[in-house]
């Protein structure tokens, strides 16, 4: 008899990690529908629908609306006979867990997709991360730095926490048609730009981009026409990156909010960089891993996932937390050490498909689910 799974997912409107999923489940042993706590249509609940692929959104704006969804949470639940919650992100971990726990759902599971954010920025907040554990029968931690916040700072049992990566479909970064690349390179006019540094992160102060600049504008000392882009170019820490980017001229550098091919969008830099200001500021960072995975040449600080697999003049530069000199410096050994470049394609790439292939998780996840 097929299991039913139930994913609960808050505040996304694009995700291919949860698309792949979605296809790739064991279809002769689960049955798997989605519930979406969104306030409107998402790009992944097109997805979803487009696929035929079960789905329903439960309109969801913020905290007020959590006792309504809860109620509409458990009915879904219930019409399902779903026998398995999975549930991702925090609103739909409160909202998702308690239902489950309500409608006496024996297998009730969410993925910890943050560290120790609440931890340092709203501490008052660490007891709804605990309460969501308690709800919990398990927890996908998704690295070691994520295990054990969980495990030593917030008391949970061993037994109860589960290390499973996330995977990718690799060769959708590897593979890139040309003529993908050439559409991106000419809808943000990046012609007879170089070199481009990319960055690919949310404007809030942990990810560190606030070092990138400075590093940037030294760069530009040397390559007068290097272009700086700046993708998911928007966050709470928005008003500082604009005064930064203030001593930029406007021609080198481009903010772009979303753009949904990131495949080509990575093909675009001749070198990537991804700064996280602490060890444990990124729960996993994926950007990590699709940045190898595309063969580009990247600049990292040790953090989430990268503590685990990135070495040091091996498969990427890495720098010291919140040191744009140091930044700079791994830019230009980069640009100007064409065999360092060619090894880090190589390398990164070699470690990732090791690590972080889709059909590894899945079969992680399925044996969780089968337990």
């Amino acid at each position: 008899m097929k299991l039913s799974i139930t994913y609960i997912i808050s505040n996304i409107n694009k995700a291919l990690a949860f698309e792949w999923i979605a296809q790739s489940i064991n279809k002769d042993k689960f049955i798997l529908n989605f519930i979406l706590l969104n306030p409107n249509n998402s790009e992944l609940e097109t997805f979803f629908k487009r696929n035929n692929i079960p789905v329903a959104r439960i309109t969801y704006n913020g905290k007020k609306d959590i006792p309504c969804a809860i109620l509409q949470t458990y009915r879904i639940l219930k019409k399902n006979k779903t026998k398995i919650v999975h549930t991702h992100l925090f609103d739909a971990n409160i909202v998702g867990l308690t239902a489950a726990w309500l409608a006496r759902i024996p297998k009730r599971i969410h993925t910890r997709h943050h560290s120790n954010y609440h931890h340092v920025y709203y501490p008052k907040a660490v007891k709804y991360d605990k309460l969501i554990n308690w709800l919990s029968t398990d927890i996908v931690a998704i690295t070691e730095v994520v295990k054990n916040i969980l495990i030593k700072q917030e008391r949970v049992s061993k037994e109860k926490v589960h290390l499973i990566h996330h995977g990718f479909q690799l060769n959708e970064f590897g593979k890139v048609p040309e003529s993908k690349v050439f559409e991106l390179n000419q809808k943000y006019n990046l012609n007879r730009k170089h070199p481009v540094v990319g960055v690919i992160s949310r404007y809030t102060e942990w990810k560190g981009i606030q070092y990138i600049i400075p590093a940037f504008n030294q760069v530009l000392e040397q390559y007068p026409d290097a272009l700086l882009v700046l993708a998911n170019a928007d966050g709470d820490y928005k008003n500082t990156i604009k005064e930064l980017l203030k001593t930029i001229p406007v021609k080198n550098y481009i903010e772009i909010l979303f753009e949904a091919d990131i495949f080509a969008l990575y093909k675009l830099f001749d070198v990537f960089v991804h700064v996280p200001i602490s060890s444990e500021a990124e729960a996993f960072g994926q950007t990590y891993v699709e940045a190898l995975a595309s063969g580009i040449p990247s600049i990292f600080t040790l953090s989430g996932i990268a503590n685990e697999f990135i070495k040091d003049h091996q498969n990427a530069m890495v720098v010291p937390y919140e040191d744009s000199d140091a930044i700079y410096d791994a830019i230009i050994e980069i640009l100007e050490n064409k065999t360092v470049a060619e090894n880090f394609r190589l390398q990164g790439s070699i470690d990732v498909n090791k690590r972080f292939s889709l059909d590894k998780m899945m079969h992680s996840l399925e044996e969780l689910y089968g337990k």
